[in-house]
């Protein structure tokens, strides 16, 4: 295909960092918003928050892609980080979407989101089509974060809501901090484990976003997960196995609500979720299983 003009906010996050690698080495000339003095060319300064931003340079673009936000983890029990959590998602979505919504030609416009959108639904299986439940709190703030794309989406553009799964990966959280704690064979399950928990390997979800923004006919909101989820349970005793350690601990519900505060529905909600509308537009999930996942996640960066 051609090359693309991509336009990306969030650029120096983890994601953001390898998505930028694998789409200039596809061929696409990558322009980064940063909200500092630009370092050349390849760099534009922006300010969400102060309306500062080069709108011939949205409307020049190919691609628009956000990934902005402040970072999930943080004091659950922090009415300021639930505050930053919610207006750094849905202000940077809501600027970015409206300035795609005024070009004359409106640009491809892959918004971030999160799998937390559905709500705890139990055993159900999960595709895009399901309803979003529940008022927990990174529900509602996906909720409201996808609803900030909407001006793109009214003005014709081409939107992809990006229903991320937490990223599998040795580099990063939730990995990262697990993994010393399964190493030292202090593993344990979330209550009774039974609850579903969605992930994705990091190659999986450069791969579907670099799919999608090559994709010029997918639209609407995709799940970015492995094929098959795994419960709590199996998820311990894979990633046990992975280390070569037991893991026959578990961690109390009723010390999960407590500890973990608004994050504790994340802890405990069961999401069993599928890629479906992905894996539709023509993307093949190279990692399907949990299993699968935590090979790559560990062998990464080695």
């Amino acid at each position: 295909m051609s090359p693309l003009s991509v336009l990306l906010a969030g650029g120096s996050g983890f994601l953001g960092t390898h998505l930028r690698e694998e789409l200039t080495r596809r061929g696409h000339a990558v322009t980064t918003l940063v909200r500092r003095e630009p370092a050349g060319g390849a760099e534009s300064l922006w300010d969400p928050y102060a309306g500062v931003l080069d709108r011939d340079l949205v409307a020049s673009a190919d691609v628009v892609v956000n990934l902005a936000g402040s970072p999930t983890a943080g004091n659950p029990h922090s009415a300021r980080w639930a505050r930053e959590l919610r207006a750094s998602r849905v202000t940077t979505t809501r600027v970015l979407a409206e300035a795609v919504a005024a070009a004359p030609t409106p640009p491809a416009y892959l918004a971030g989101n999160g799998i937390s959108y559905y709500g705890d639904h139990g055993d159900q299986v999960l595709t895009e089509a399901s309803d979003s439940r529940g008022h927990a709190l990174l529900t509602q703030v996906t909720r409201e974060w996808q609803e900030a794309a909407d001006p793109a989406v009214a003005a014709g553009a081409r939107v992809c809501i990006l229903r991320t799964a937490p990223v599998m990966d040795r580099r990063s959280a939730p990995l990262q901090l697990l993994l010393p704690v399964f190493k030292a064979g202090l593993g344990s399950r979330l209550g009774d484990g039974r609850q579903h928990m969605a992930m994705v390997s990091l190659r999986d979800w450069v791969g579907g976003v670099a799919h999608l923004a090559e994709h010029p006919t997918a639209s609407g909101p995709f799940n970015l997960s492995c094929g098959e989820t795994p419960t709590n349970a199996e998820f311990t005793r894979a990633l046990a196995r992975a280390v070569h350690r037991p893991a026959f601990a578990f961690a109390p519900a009723p010390l999960l609500r407590l500890a973990g505060g608004k994050l504790a529905p994340e802890l405990l909600g069961s999401l069993n979720v599928r890629p479906a509308a992905l894996e539709d537009s023509g993307y093949e999930v190279r990692d399907r299983d949990v299993d699968a996942v935590l090979a790559t996640a560990l062998a990464s960066g080695t």
